[in-house]
């Protein structure tokens, strides 16, 4: 049996629009990536191909997918359906949990 673990807050992230790090790829291509939005920066016409969910581990964001705009805070835990486009969007930054099951 193999454990990963990850204090969150602590992952050194590349600084720049999303600023995605994998923090664990699994079998079937399932994964775990920690973004970080700063303060007025949008996550863009952003969409993946099987249903994920969106953590928010601190700050604030606005989730707008066709006419649906959904605001969350840290703790939200936003359910992003398939092949849906839709933009993520921080006032005053946030750092993001996107789970993506296989």
């Amino acid at each position: 049996m193999s454990v990963g673990d990850w204090t969150l807050p602590e992952v050194e992230l590349l600084r720049g629009k999303g600023s995605p790090v994998a923090l664990h790829t699994g079998e079937g291509g399932k994964r775990a990536v920690r973004l970080e939005l700063g303060a007025g920066e949008t996550l863009d016409d952003f969409g993946v191909k099987e249903s994920a969910l969106l953590l928010v581990l601190e700050g604030t964001v606005r989730v707008e997918a066709g006419d649906e705009s959904l605001d969350g805070d840290a703790g939200a835990l936003f359910h992003l359906d398939p092949d849906e486009r839709r933009w993520v969007t921080s006032e005053g930054g946030a750092r993001l949990l996107l789970l993506l099951p296989p």
